[in-house]
């Protein structure tokens, strides 16, 4: 059991690595930096560092000190996904990026007290534990519904992680174990059981991936027409080719004025980016004052065309279908309810592989398609089949779990990381029915 013994340390340096982690980082900081303005607590120091790509998700928070260096590779972040990513990143200097990182987390270690916390994979995750820091961990890639349930079935590997138990590998959950790792939270439920079972003290106390959507109501022009949201990226330049495929692949026989997309962005790509490629693609400037907040609108094959940079929070909820070649915007979509078609790429990100276990992570609710045919059928079939949204969305939200996860994971850090404590976990204290409460946040 955690039994406080100390004041609360007041500096907390978070590890992130990914796009969709910086995300979640950003959403727990938000929320700790309203609990403590409500409790009074005024001198609390949060430092953040970036592994992966260049941290501008960060940018927009106050009094949050970023380390680094920073470093857009060619993979973005994706070195995992084969060979020849790595080989990419290595040649653009993985090796030296990786070794600074190293000194500047080990710096921030000597000037203070402090505690780590890991937001992502094994990489943050060694880190936090090499820090010799008291440490947390959210675990955001890997989940059991990815083998235990879901389309695509691969025998060989359900049989791998069934004999595990867990999608978690044993170094990984060895270092979850450790004493001097206090907190440790899991996307699901179901993924927090399987890591009790190999004494750690796994926590589901909701997805800050859900949090922050406005839901706001559809403009009125806009309610008339065919909503579809499309998600191409948010890494140059693949985003850019998946748009161009999304794009040609939409292109539709049926009147141009009944259906608006929705293009979805974030910084990158930017306007000045997209530009010549809708020209390339047939499309024409246009003004229509559809109350949407767009940055600008284009007619074209696929019909009006909307562009929203950072508008993702308020248009995710008017999306009838998204159209999607990205990882975390699409669990976003997915878990606030939408049916999610997705078309696989070259990557380095979005391949085939990668969007047949984005699939079965979330029960067939977003569906792969291979070709820009198959793409075009199964728009049309989702759109005319109001009760197949429906049920594609419940499994979504199933998957996804409920929103107010960034408020609860803010509470567990105060009180299990932020907070001195003497914390030892073994097999049995890790099977306490008081540490499987806070699933139910």
């Amino acid at each position: 059991r955690i039994v406080p013994v100390a004041p609360m340390t007041t500096r907390l340096l978070l590890l992130s690595n990914g796009h969709g982690e910086d995300l979640i980082a950003m959403r727990i900081i938000e929320a700790l930096q309203l609990q403590a303005r409500e409790l009074g607590i005024s001198e609390l120091e949060i430092s953040v560092l970036a592994l992966v790509g260049e941290g501008k998700s960060f940018g927009k928070l106050k009094n949050v000190q970023c380390l680094g260096p920073l470093q857009r590779l060619p993979s973005g972040g994706f070195s995992n996904q084969s060979f020849w990513a790595l080989l990419k990143d290595l040649w653009a200097g993985l090796g030296p990026l990786s070794l600074a990182q190293i000194r500047s987390i080990r710096r921030w270690c000597k000037q203070g007290d402090g505690a780590v916390l890991a937001v992502g994979d094994l990489l943050p995750l060694i880190l936090a534990w090499g820090s010799g820091r008291s440490y947390g961990f959210i675990g955001t890639p890997k989940s059991d519904y990815t083998w235990s349930s879901g389309p695509g079935r691969n025998p060989l590997a359900d049989a791998y992680h069934r004999l595990k138990g867990s999608e978690w590998d044993p170094w990984e959950w060895t270092l979850m174990a450790r004493p001097n790792c206090r907190l440790v939270v899991c996307r699901d439920p179901l993924t927090a059981r399987g890591l009790r079972r190999h004494g750690v003290a796994a926590l589901a106390p909701g997805n800050p991936m859900l949090d922050g959507f406005e839901i706001q109501p559809v403009p009125l022009a806009l309610s008339k027409l065919q909503r579809v949201l499309l998600l191409p990226g948010s890494r140059c330049p693949e985003a850019l080719e998946n748009l161009k495929r999304l794009l040609i692949s939409l292109a539709q026989p049926v009147a141009p004025t009944s259906r608006v997309l929705l293009l979805a962005c974030g910084a990158s790509p930017a306007a000045a980016e997209l530009e010549p490629l809708f020209a390339a693609l047939g499309y024409h400037s246009t003004v229509i004052p559809l109350g949407s907040k767009a940055q600008g609108a284009w007619q074209g094959p696929a019909g009006l065309l909307l562009l929203g940079t950072r508008l993702f929070p308020t248009w995710a909820p008017w999306a009838q279908v998204g159209v999607a070649c990205a990882g975390t915007a699409t669990e976003q979509l997915v878990g606030i309810g939408c049916a999610v078609l997705s078309l696989a790429g070259p990557g380095p990100q979005f391949t085939l592989g990668f969007a047949k276990r984005q699939s079965r992570l979330l029960g067939g609710a977003v569906r792969v398609c291979r070709k820009g045919p198959e793409l075009q059928r199964a728009l049309e079939l989702l759109l005319q089949s109001p009760a197949l949204q429906l049920e594609l969305g419940r499994i979504g939200r199933q998957r996804m779990g409920p929103p107010g996860g960034s408020a609860a994971i803010a509470t567990l850090i105060k009180e299990q990381l932020l907070t001195n404590c003497d914390v030892q976990i073994s097999n049995r204290n890790a099977n306490d029915p008081a540490l499987k409460t806070p699933e139910c946040i």
